[in-house]
């Protein structure tokens, strides 16, 4: 099974979304969001940059 990404309201009434790989794992999870729009543009932000090359950075000292 494909991964997939799930939206819903949390207890501050916004809304969040996860993104949970085929096996039911949670990958990632997003901020809050004010609107249920905001978050759909939210999902369509990882869905386009979800092609970006990794990049390894140093710890901060």
């Amino acid at each position: 099974m494909a991964g997939k990404f799930e939206l819903y309201e949390d207890k501050s009434g916004g809304f969040r979304f996860r993104l949970k790989a085929g096996n039911g794992e949670v990958i990632a999870t997003s901020q809050g969001y004010k609107s249920k729009s905001s978050a759909l543009n939210g999902i369509e932000s990882v869905r386009k940059n979800a092609d970006a090359p990794v990049v390894e950075v140093e710890k901060p000292e």
